[in-house]
């Protein structure tokens, strides 16, 4: 079988060594299937090529349960990634995102990733758009979402980072992590990318997370705030499409906080 290989003209300089750092930091723990890099050069990424099969839900527990032990092996801090410099988005199209260290969840989530977004789609947003998103960025500023479901605080997780069903490959050795803008986030960050596209067998991967992590019962209400850097990124990249699913977020992050006591 041949290898894959990924290209492009117009792919960011170091994107490729990046992408491959942060697949050997996912593989690292040995806790879920992660795509193998045979070889990265200046303008490409060399993969083993992976023989998809059909989704089940026994493969998506065991999923579930491997996320959460990766998730487990923790990172140095928030934001904090394992390549020089990080990009989201897609080959032909992706930007730039901070790598800076933080120590606490909002200082990382809110000022590094979700405002300097916001500022990107002012225009998009429409004014009354971006008041609402900027509330929901001060009740994360807040604090809202520093633990899960306002229960204390978490430690930075080792996360894909861009963990959209179509970077989970279904293959013989179970479901493999592809294409990941690596980083030390918030355990909620996967769970709730995996969501915002309704990744196959979703509430079989949650059943297996929680298997491995228990979690408050209430815990999902909270994902709208982990996803909201990946729909923000989705109005900056294909544009008006996104915007009332954004707006409606806000809003739900806003009252998510309310609940909270925020």
């Amino acid at each position: 079988m041949s290898d894959f290989v990924k290209n492009g003209p117009n792919a960011p300089k170091g994107y490729f060594a990046a992408e491959a750092a942060g697949l050997e930091w996912l593989a690292e723990p040995q806790a879920v299937p992660v795509v193998p890099v045979l070889e990265v050069g200046k303008g490409e990424l060399r993969l083993e090529r992976l023989e998809e099969i059909a989704p089940s839900a026994d493969a998506a527990r065991a999923f579930g349960a491997q996320l959460a032990r990766l998730h487990d092996a923790g990172a140095p801090g928030f934001g904090w990634a394992p390549g020089d410099g990080a990009w989201f988005g897609p080959l032909e199209s992706p930007f730039d995102v901070p790598t800076v260290e933080h120590e606490d969840f909002p200082d990382f989530w809110a000022d590094d990733r979700l405002r300097p977004l916001a500022d990107r789609i002012t225009r998009t947003l429409g004014a009354d758009g971006h008041d609402t998103v900027d509330e929901a960025i001060d009740v994360i500023a807040d604090g809202a979402f520093d633990g899960v479901s306002g229960q204390g605080a978490e430690e930075p997780s080792r996360v894909h980072g861009d963990l959209w069903s179509g970077n989970l490959l279904w293959t013989a050795d179970g479901a493999t992590l592809i294409d990941p803008s690596a980083h030390g986030g918030h355990r909620l960050e996967d769970l709730a990318m995996l969501s915002l596209f309704s990744a196959p067998f979703l509430d079989e991967i949650f059943e297996g997370y929680e298997s491995e992590h228990p979690m408050p019962g209430d815990w999902q209400q909270d994902l709208p705030a982990h996803l909201f850097f990946g729909l923000l990124a989705h109005v900056h990249l294909f544009g008006e499409a996104y915007v009332d699913q954004a707006i409606a977020t806000a809003e739900s992050i806003i009252a998510r906080g309310d609940e909270l006591g925020f």
